[in-house]
């Protein structure tokens, strides 16, 4: 059966940051919502790409060899896979919407990674 997500309700759920929250799974794949404040550790994902979506909130990704790219809310950037980049917050908090394959580690390296939580 098809269920609505709320993403703003999910987003309500919790408070902390850099720690995101899956509220959906399609197709081997985790949709979750995350929230963040700050700067991330430079990292790359060796086998899958980074999907970012802005909610809310202003975010800066720099990307080794492409400079920095800026995202509003309703942006979307893709990050290939194998390529090193930091995201971080511009002003307060970000709110986010993440696709990746279930067990990607957030941080490309499964012992540093923030364990899957499940909304």
């Amino acid at each position: 059966m098809s269920e609505v997500i709320r993403l703003n309700e999910k987003l309500g759920q919790f408070d902390d940051r850099w720690s995101p929250r899956t509220v959906a799974t399609y197709n081997g794949n985790d949709v979750m919502v995350v929230k963040i404040e700050g700067e991330f550790d430079w990292h790359k994902h060796n086998d899958t790409d980074d999907f970012f979506h802005v909610l809310a909130g202003q975010l800066e990704i720099d990307i080794e060899a492409f400079d920095t790219r800026t995202l509003f809310p309703g942006d979307i950037c893709i990050v290939p896979k194998g390529q090193l980049h930091r995201p971080r917050t511009v002003n307060g908090v970000v709110h986010m919407l993440l696709i990746e394959p279930t067990g990607t580690p957030n941080s490309g390296d499964p012992a540093t990674a923030a364990p899957r939580q499940l909304l």
